[in-house]
């Protein structure tokens, strides 16, 4: 993706806005350390983010002596930057409640989304899980599926089939069968559930226990209705997670981090973590090389390297591992293809 030539205007009017941004970062910075230094705060506290909103932040604590968390409206430091929802943060409070947040704890991982320049920016940490959510209608497309795996294998987070309307689903047979059953045998974990129905919710619940999950998937497969499901009293705080967005069109990009009470117990202590935003439903695959793209494949990684030229692209060149794998059944040519057109849409984007 090519950048934008600017104009000396429109240069100079950038210039002058970083001027303007980096002298308030000054001053913030200068007024946290003189209140930090009077005594303002009080003791540093462990939080995690809840919600960013650009120089201000949402910060989840527990409160004292209670299995209960409170909410605390943040400010941070000017030399803290790129906080996301899910980030760990060492903060401290203020006698009204706000507080500053001083010092980010180390990421275990991170989820990324090009902004307008196309450039790769956070938008969630610390994520165990991402749930792939599919629906009997509409009919999901392999290749999507495929897109989605392969972008999930790249973070390092475990990647969850979740398939929605099950209920309108064959009980025997059929084509979506069929391609369920590709990816279990790749050993990837497979929910079928019903939002409609509540079948499925229980054991949909168990795979988010005690873990921090997103859920993705295209438009129109249910993850709202999910969501609603398993989040009761926050369905009604957000308004349905407004109306808008089951239409497919999402109002807000804010990451947002909601605690999972027990399984049917609204107000229960929380047993997991929800991170919902309409950025990272969908992933972009353009900033992955072949080999990255190849290595999402779990199928692939035994015959990778192993071809019999060095520059070897799994087209029709002889030797090439990938190809004989297709051949001999340990790949299966759905897949494949599935790689190659990958593959191709990324190089010509």
């Amino acid at each position: 993706m090519s950048r934008r030539k600017l104009t000396r205007q429109q240069r100079w009017r950038v210039e002058k806005i970083q001027a303007e941004r980096a002298e308030r970062a000054g001053r913030r910075a200068q007024r946290d350390a003189e209140q930090l230094d009077a005594g303002t705060y009080g003791p540093e506290r462990a939080g995690r983010v809840a919600a960013h909103f650009g120089r201000t932040l949402e910060v989840e604590a527990p409160a004292a002596d209670t299995d209960a968390f409170t909410r605390h409206r943040c400010h941070l430091r000017a030399n803290l930057e790129g906080l996301v929802t899910g980030d760990h943060v060492i903060w401290r409070e203020a006698d009204d409640g706000s507080g500053v947040v001083v010092a980010r704890g180390q990421r275990d991982s991170v989820l990324e989304r090009p902004d307008a320049r196309g450039q790769m920016r956070p938008v969630a940490a610390n994520i165990d899980q991402i749930l792939i959510v599919i629906a009997a209608e509409p009919v999901p497309h392999p290749n999507l599926i495929d897109r989605y795996l392969v972008a999930a294998e790249n973070t390092g987070i475990a990647p969850v089939l979740v398939l929605n309307k099950s209920d309108l689903l064959p009980d025997e047979g059929g084509e979506l069968r069929e391609l369920l059953a590709r990816y279990t045998a790749l050993d990837y974990p497979l929910i079928e559930a019903s939002a409609r129905i509540d079948h499925g919710l229980v054991a949909l619940h168990a795979q988010l226990h005690e873990r921090t999950s997103v859920f993705v998937g295209q438009s129109g497969v249910g993850k709202s209705s999910l969501i609603d499901r398993l989040l009761p009293e926050e369905t009604l705080r957000i308004g349905a997670l407004s109306t808008e967005s089951r239409k497919g069109k999402h109002t807000t990009t804010t990451a947002r981090l909601y605690p999972l009470p027990r399984q049917g117990e609204p107000g229960a202590p929380r047993e997991g973590d929800l991170i919902d935003s309409p950025g990272i439903r969908e992933f972009g695959l353009w900033h992955l090389d072949e080999q990255q793209i190849a290595e999402g494949f779990i199928e692939f990684r035994p015959f990778i390297g192993r071809c019999r030229f060095r520059d070897c692209r799994h087209r029709e060149e002889p030797g090439c591992a990938l190809l004989e794998a297709v051949e001999q059944g340990d790949i299966h040519p759905a897949r494949f293809a599935s790689f190659q057109r990958i593959r191709d849409d990324v190089a010509n984007t």
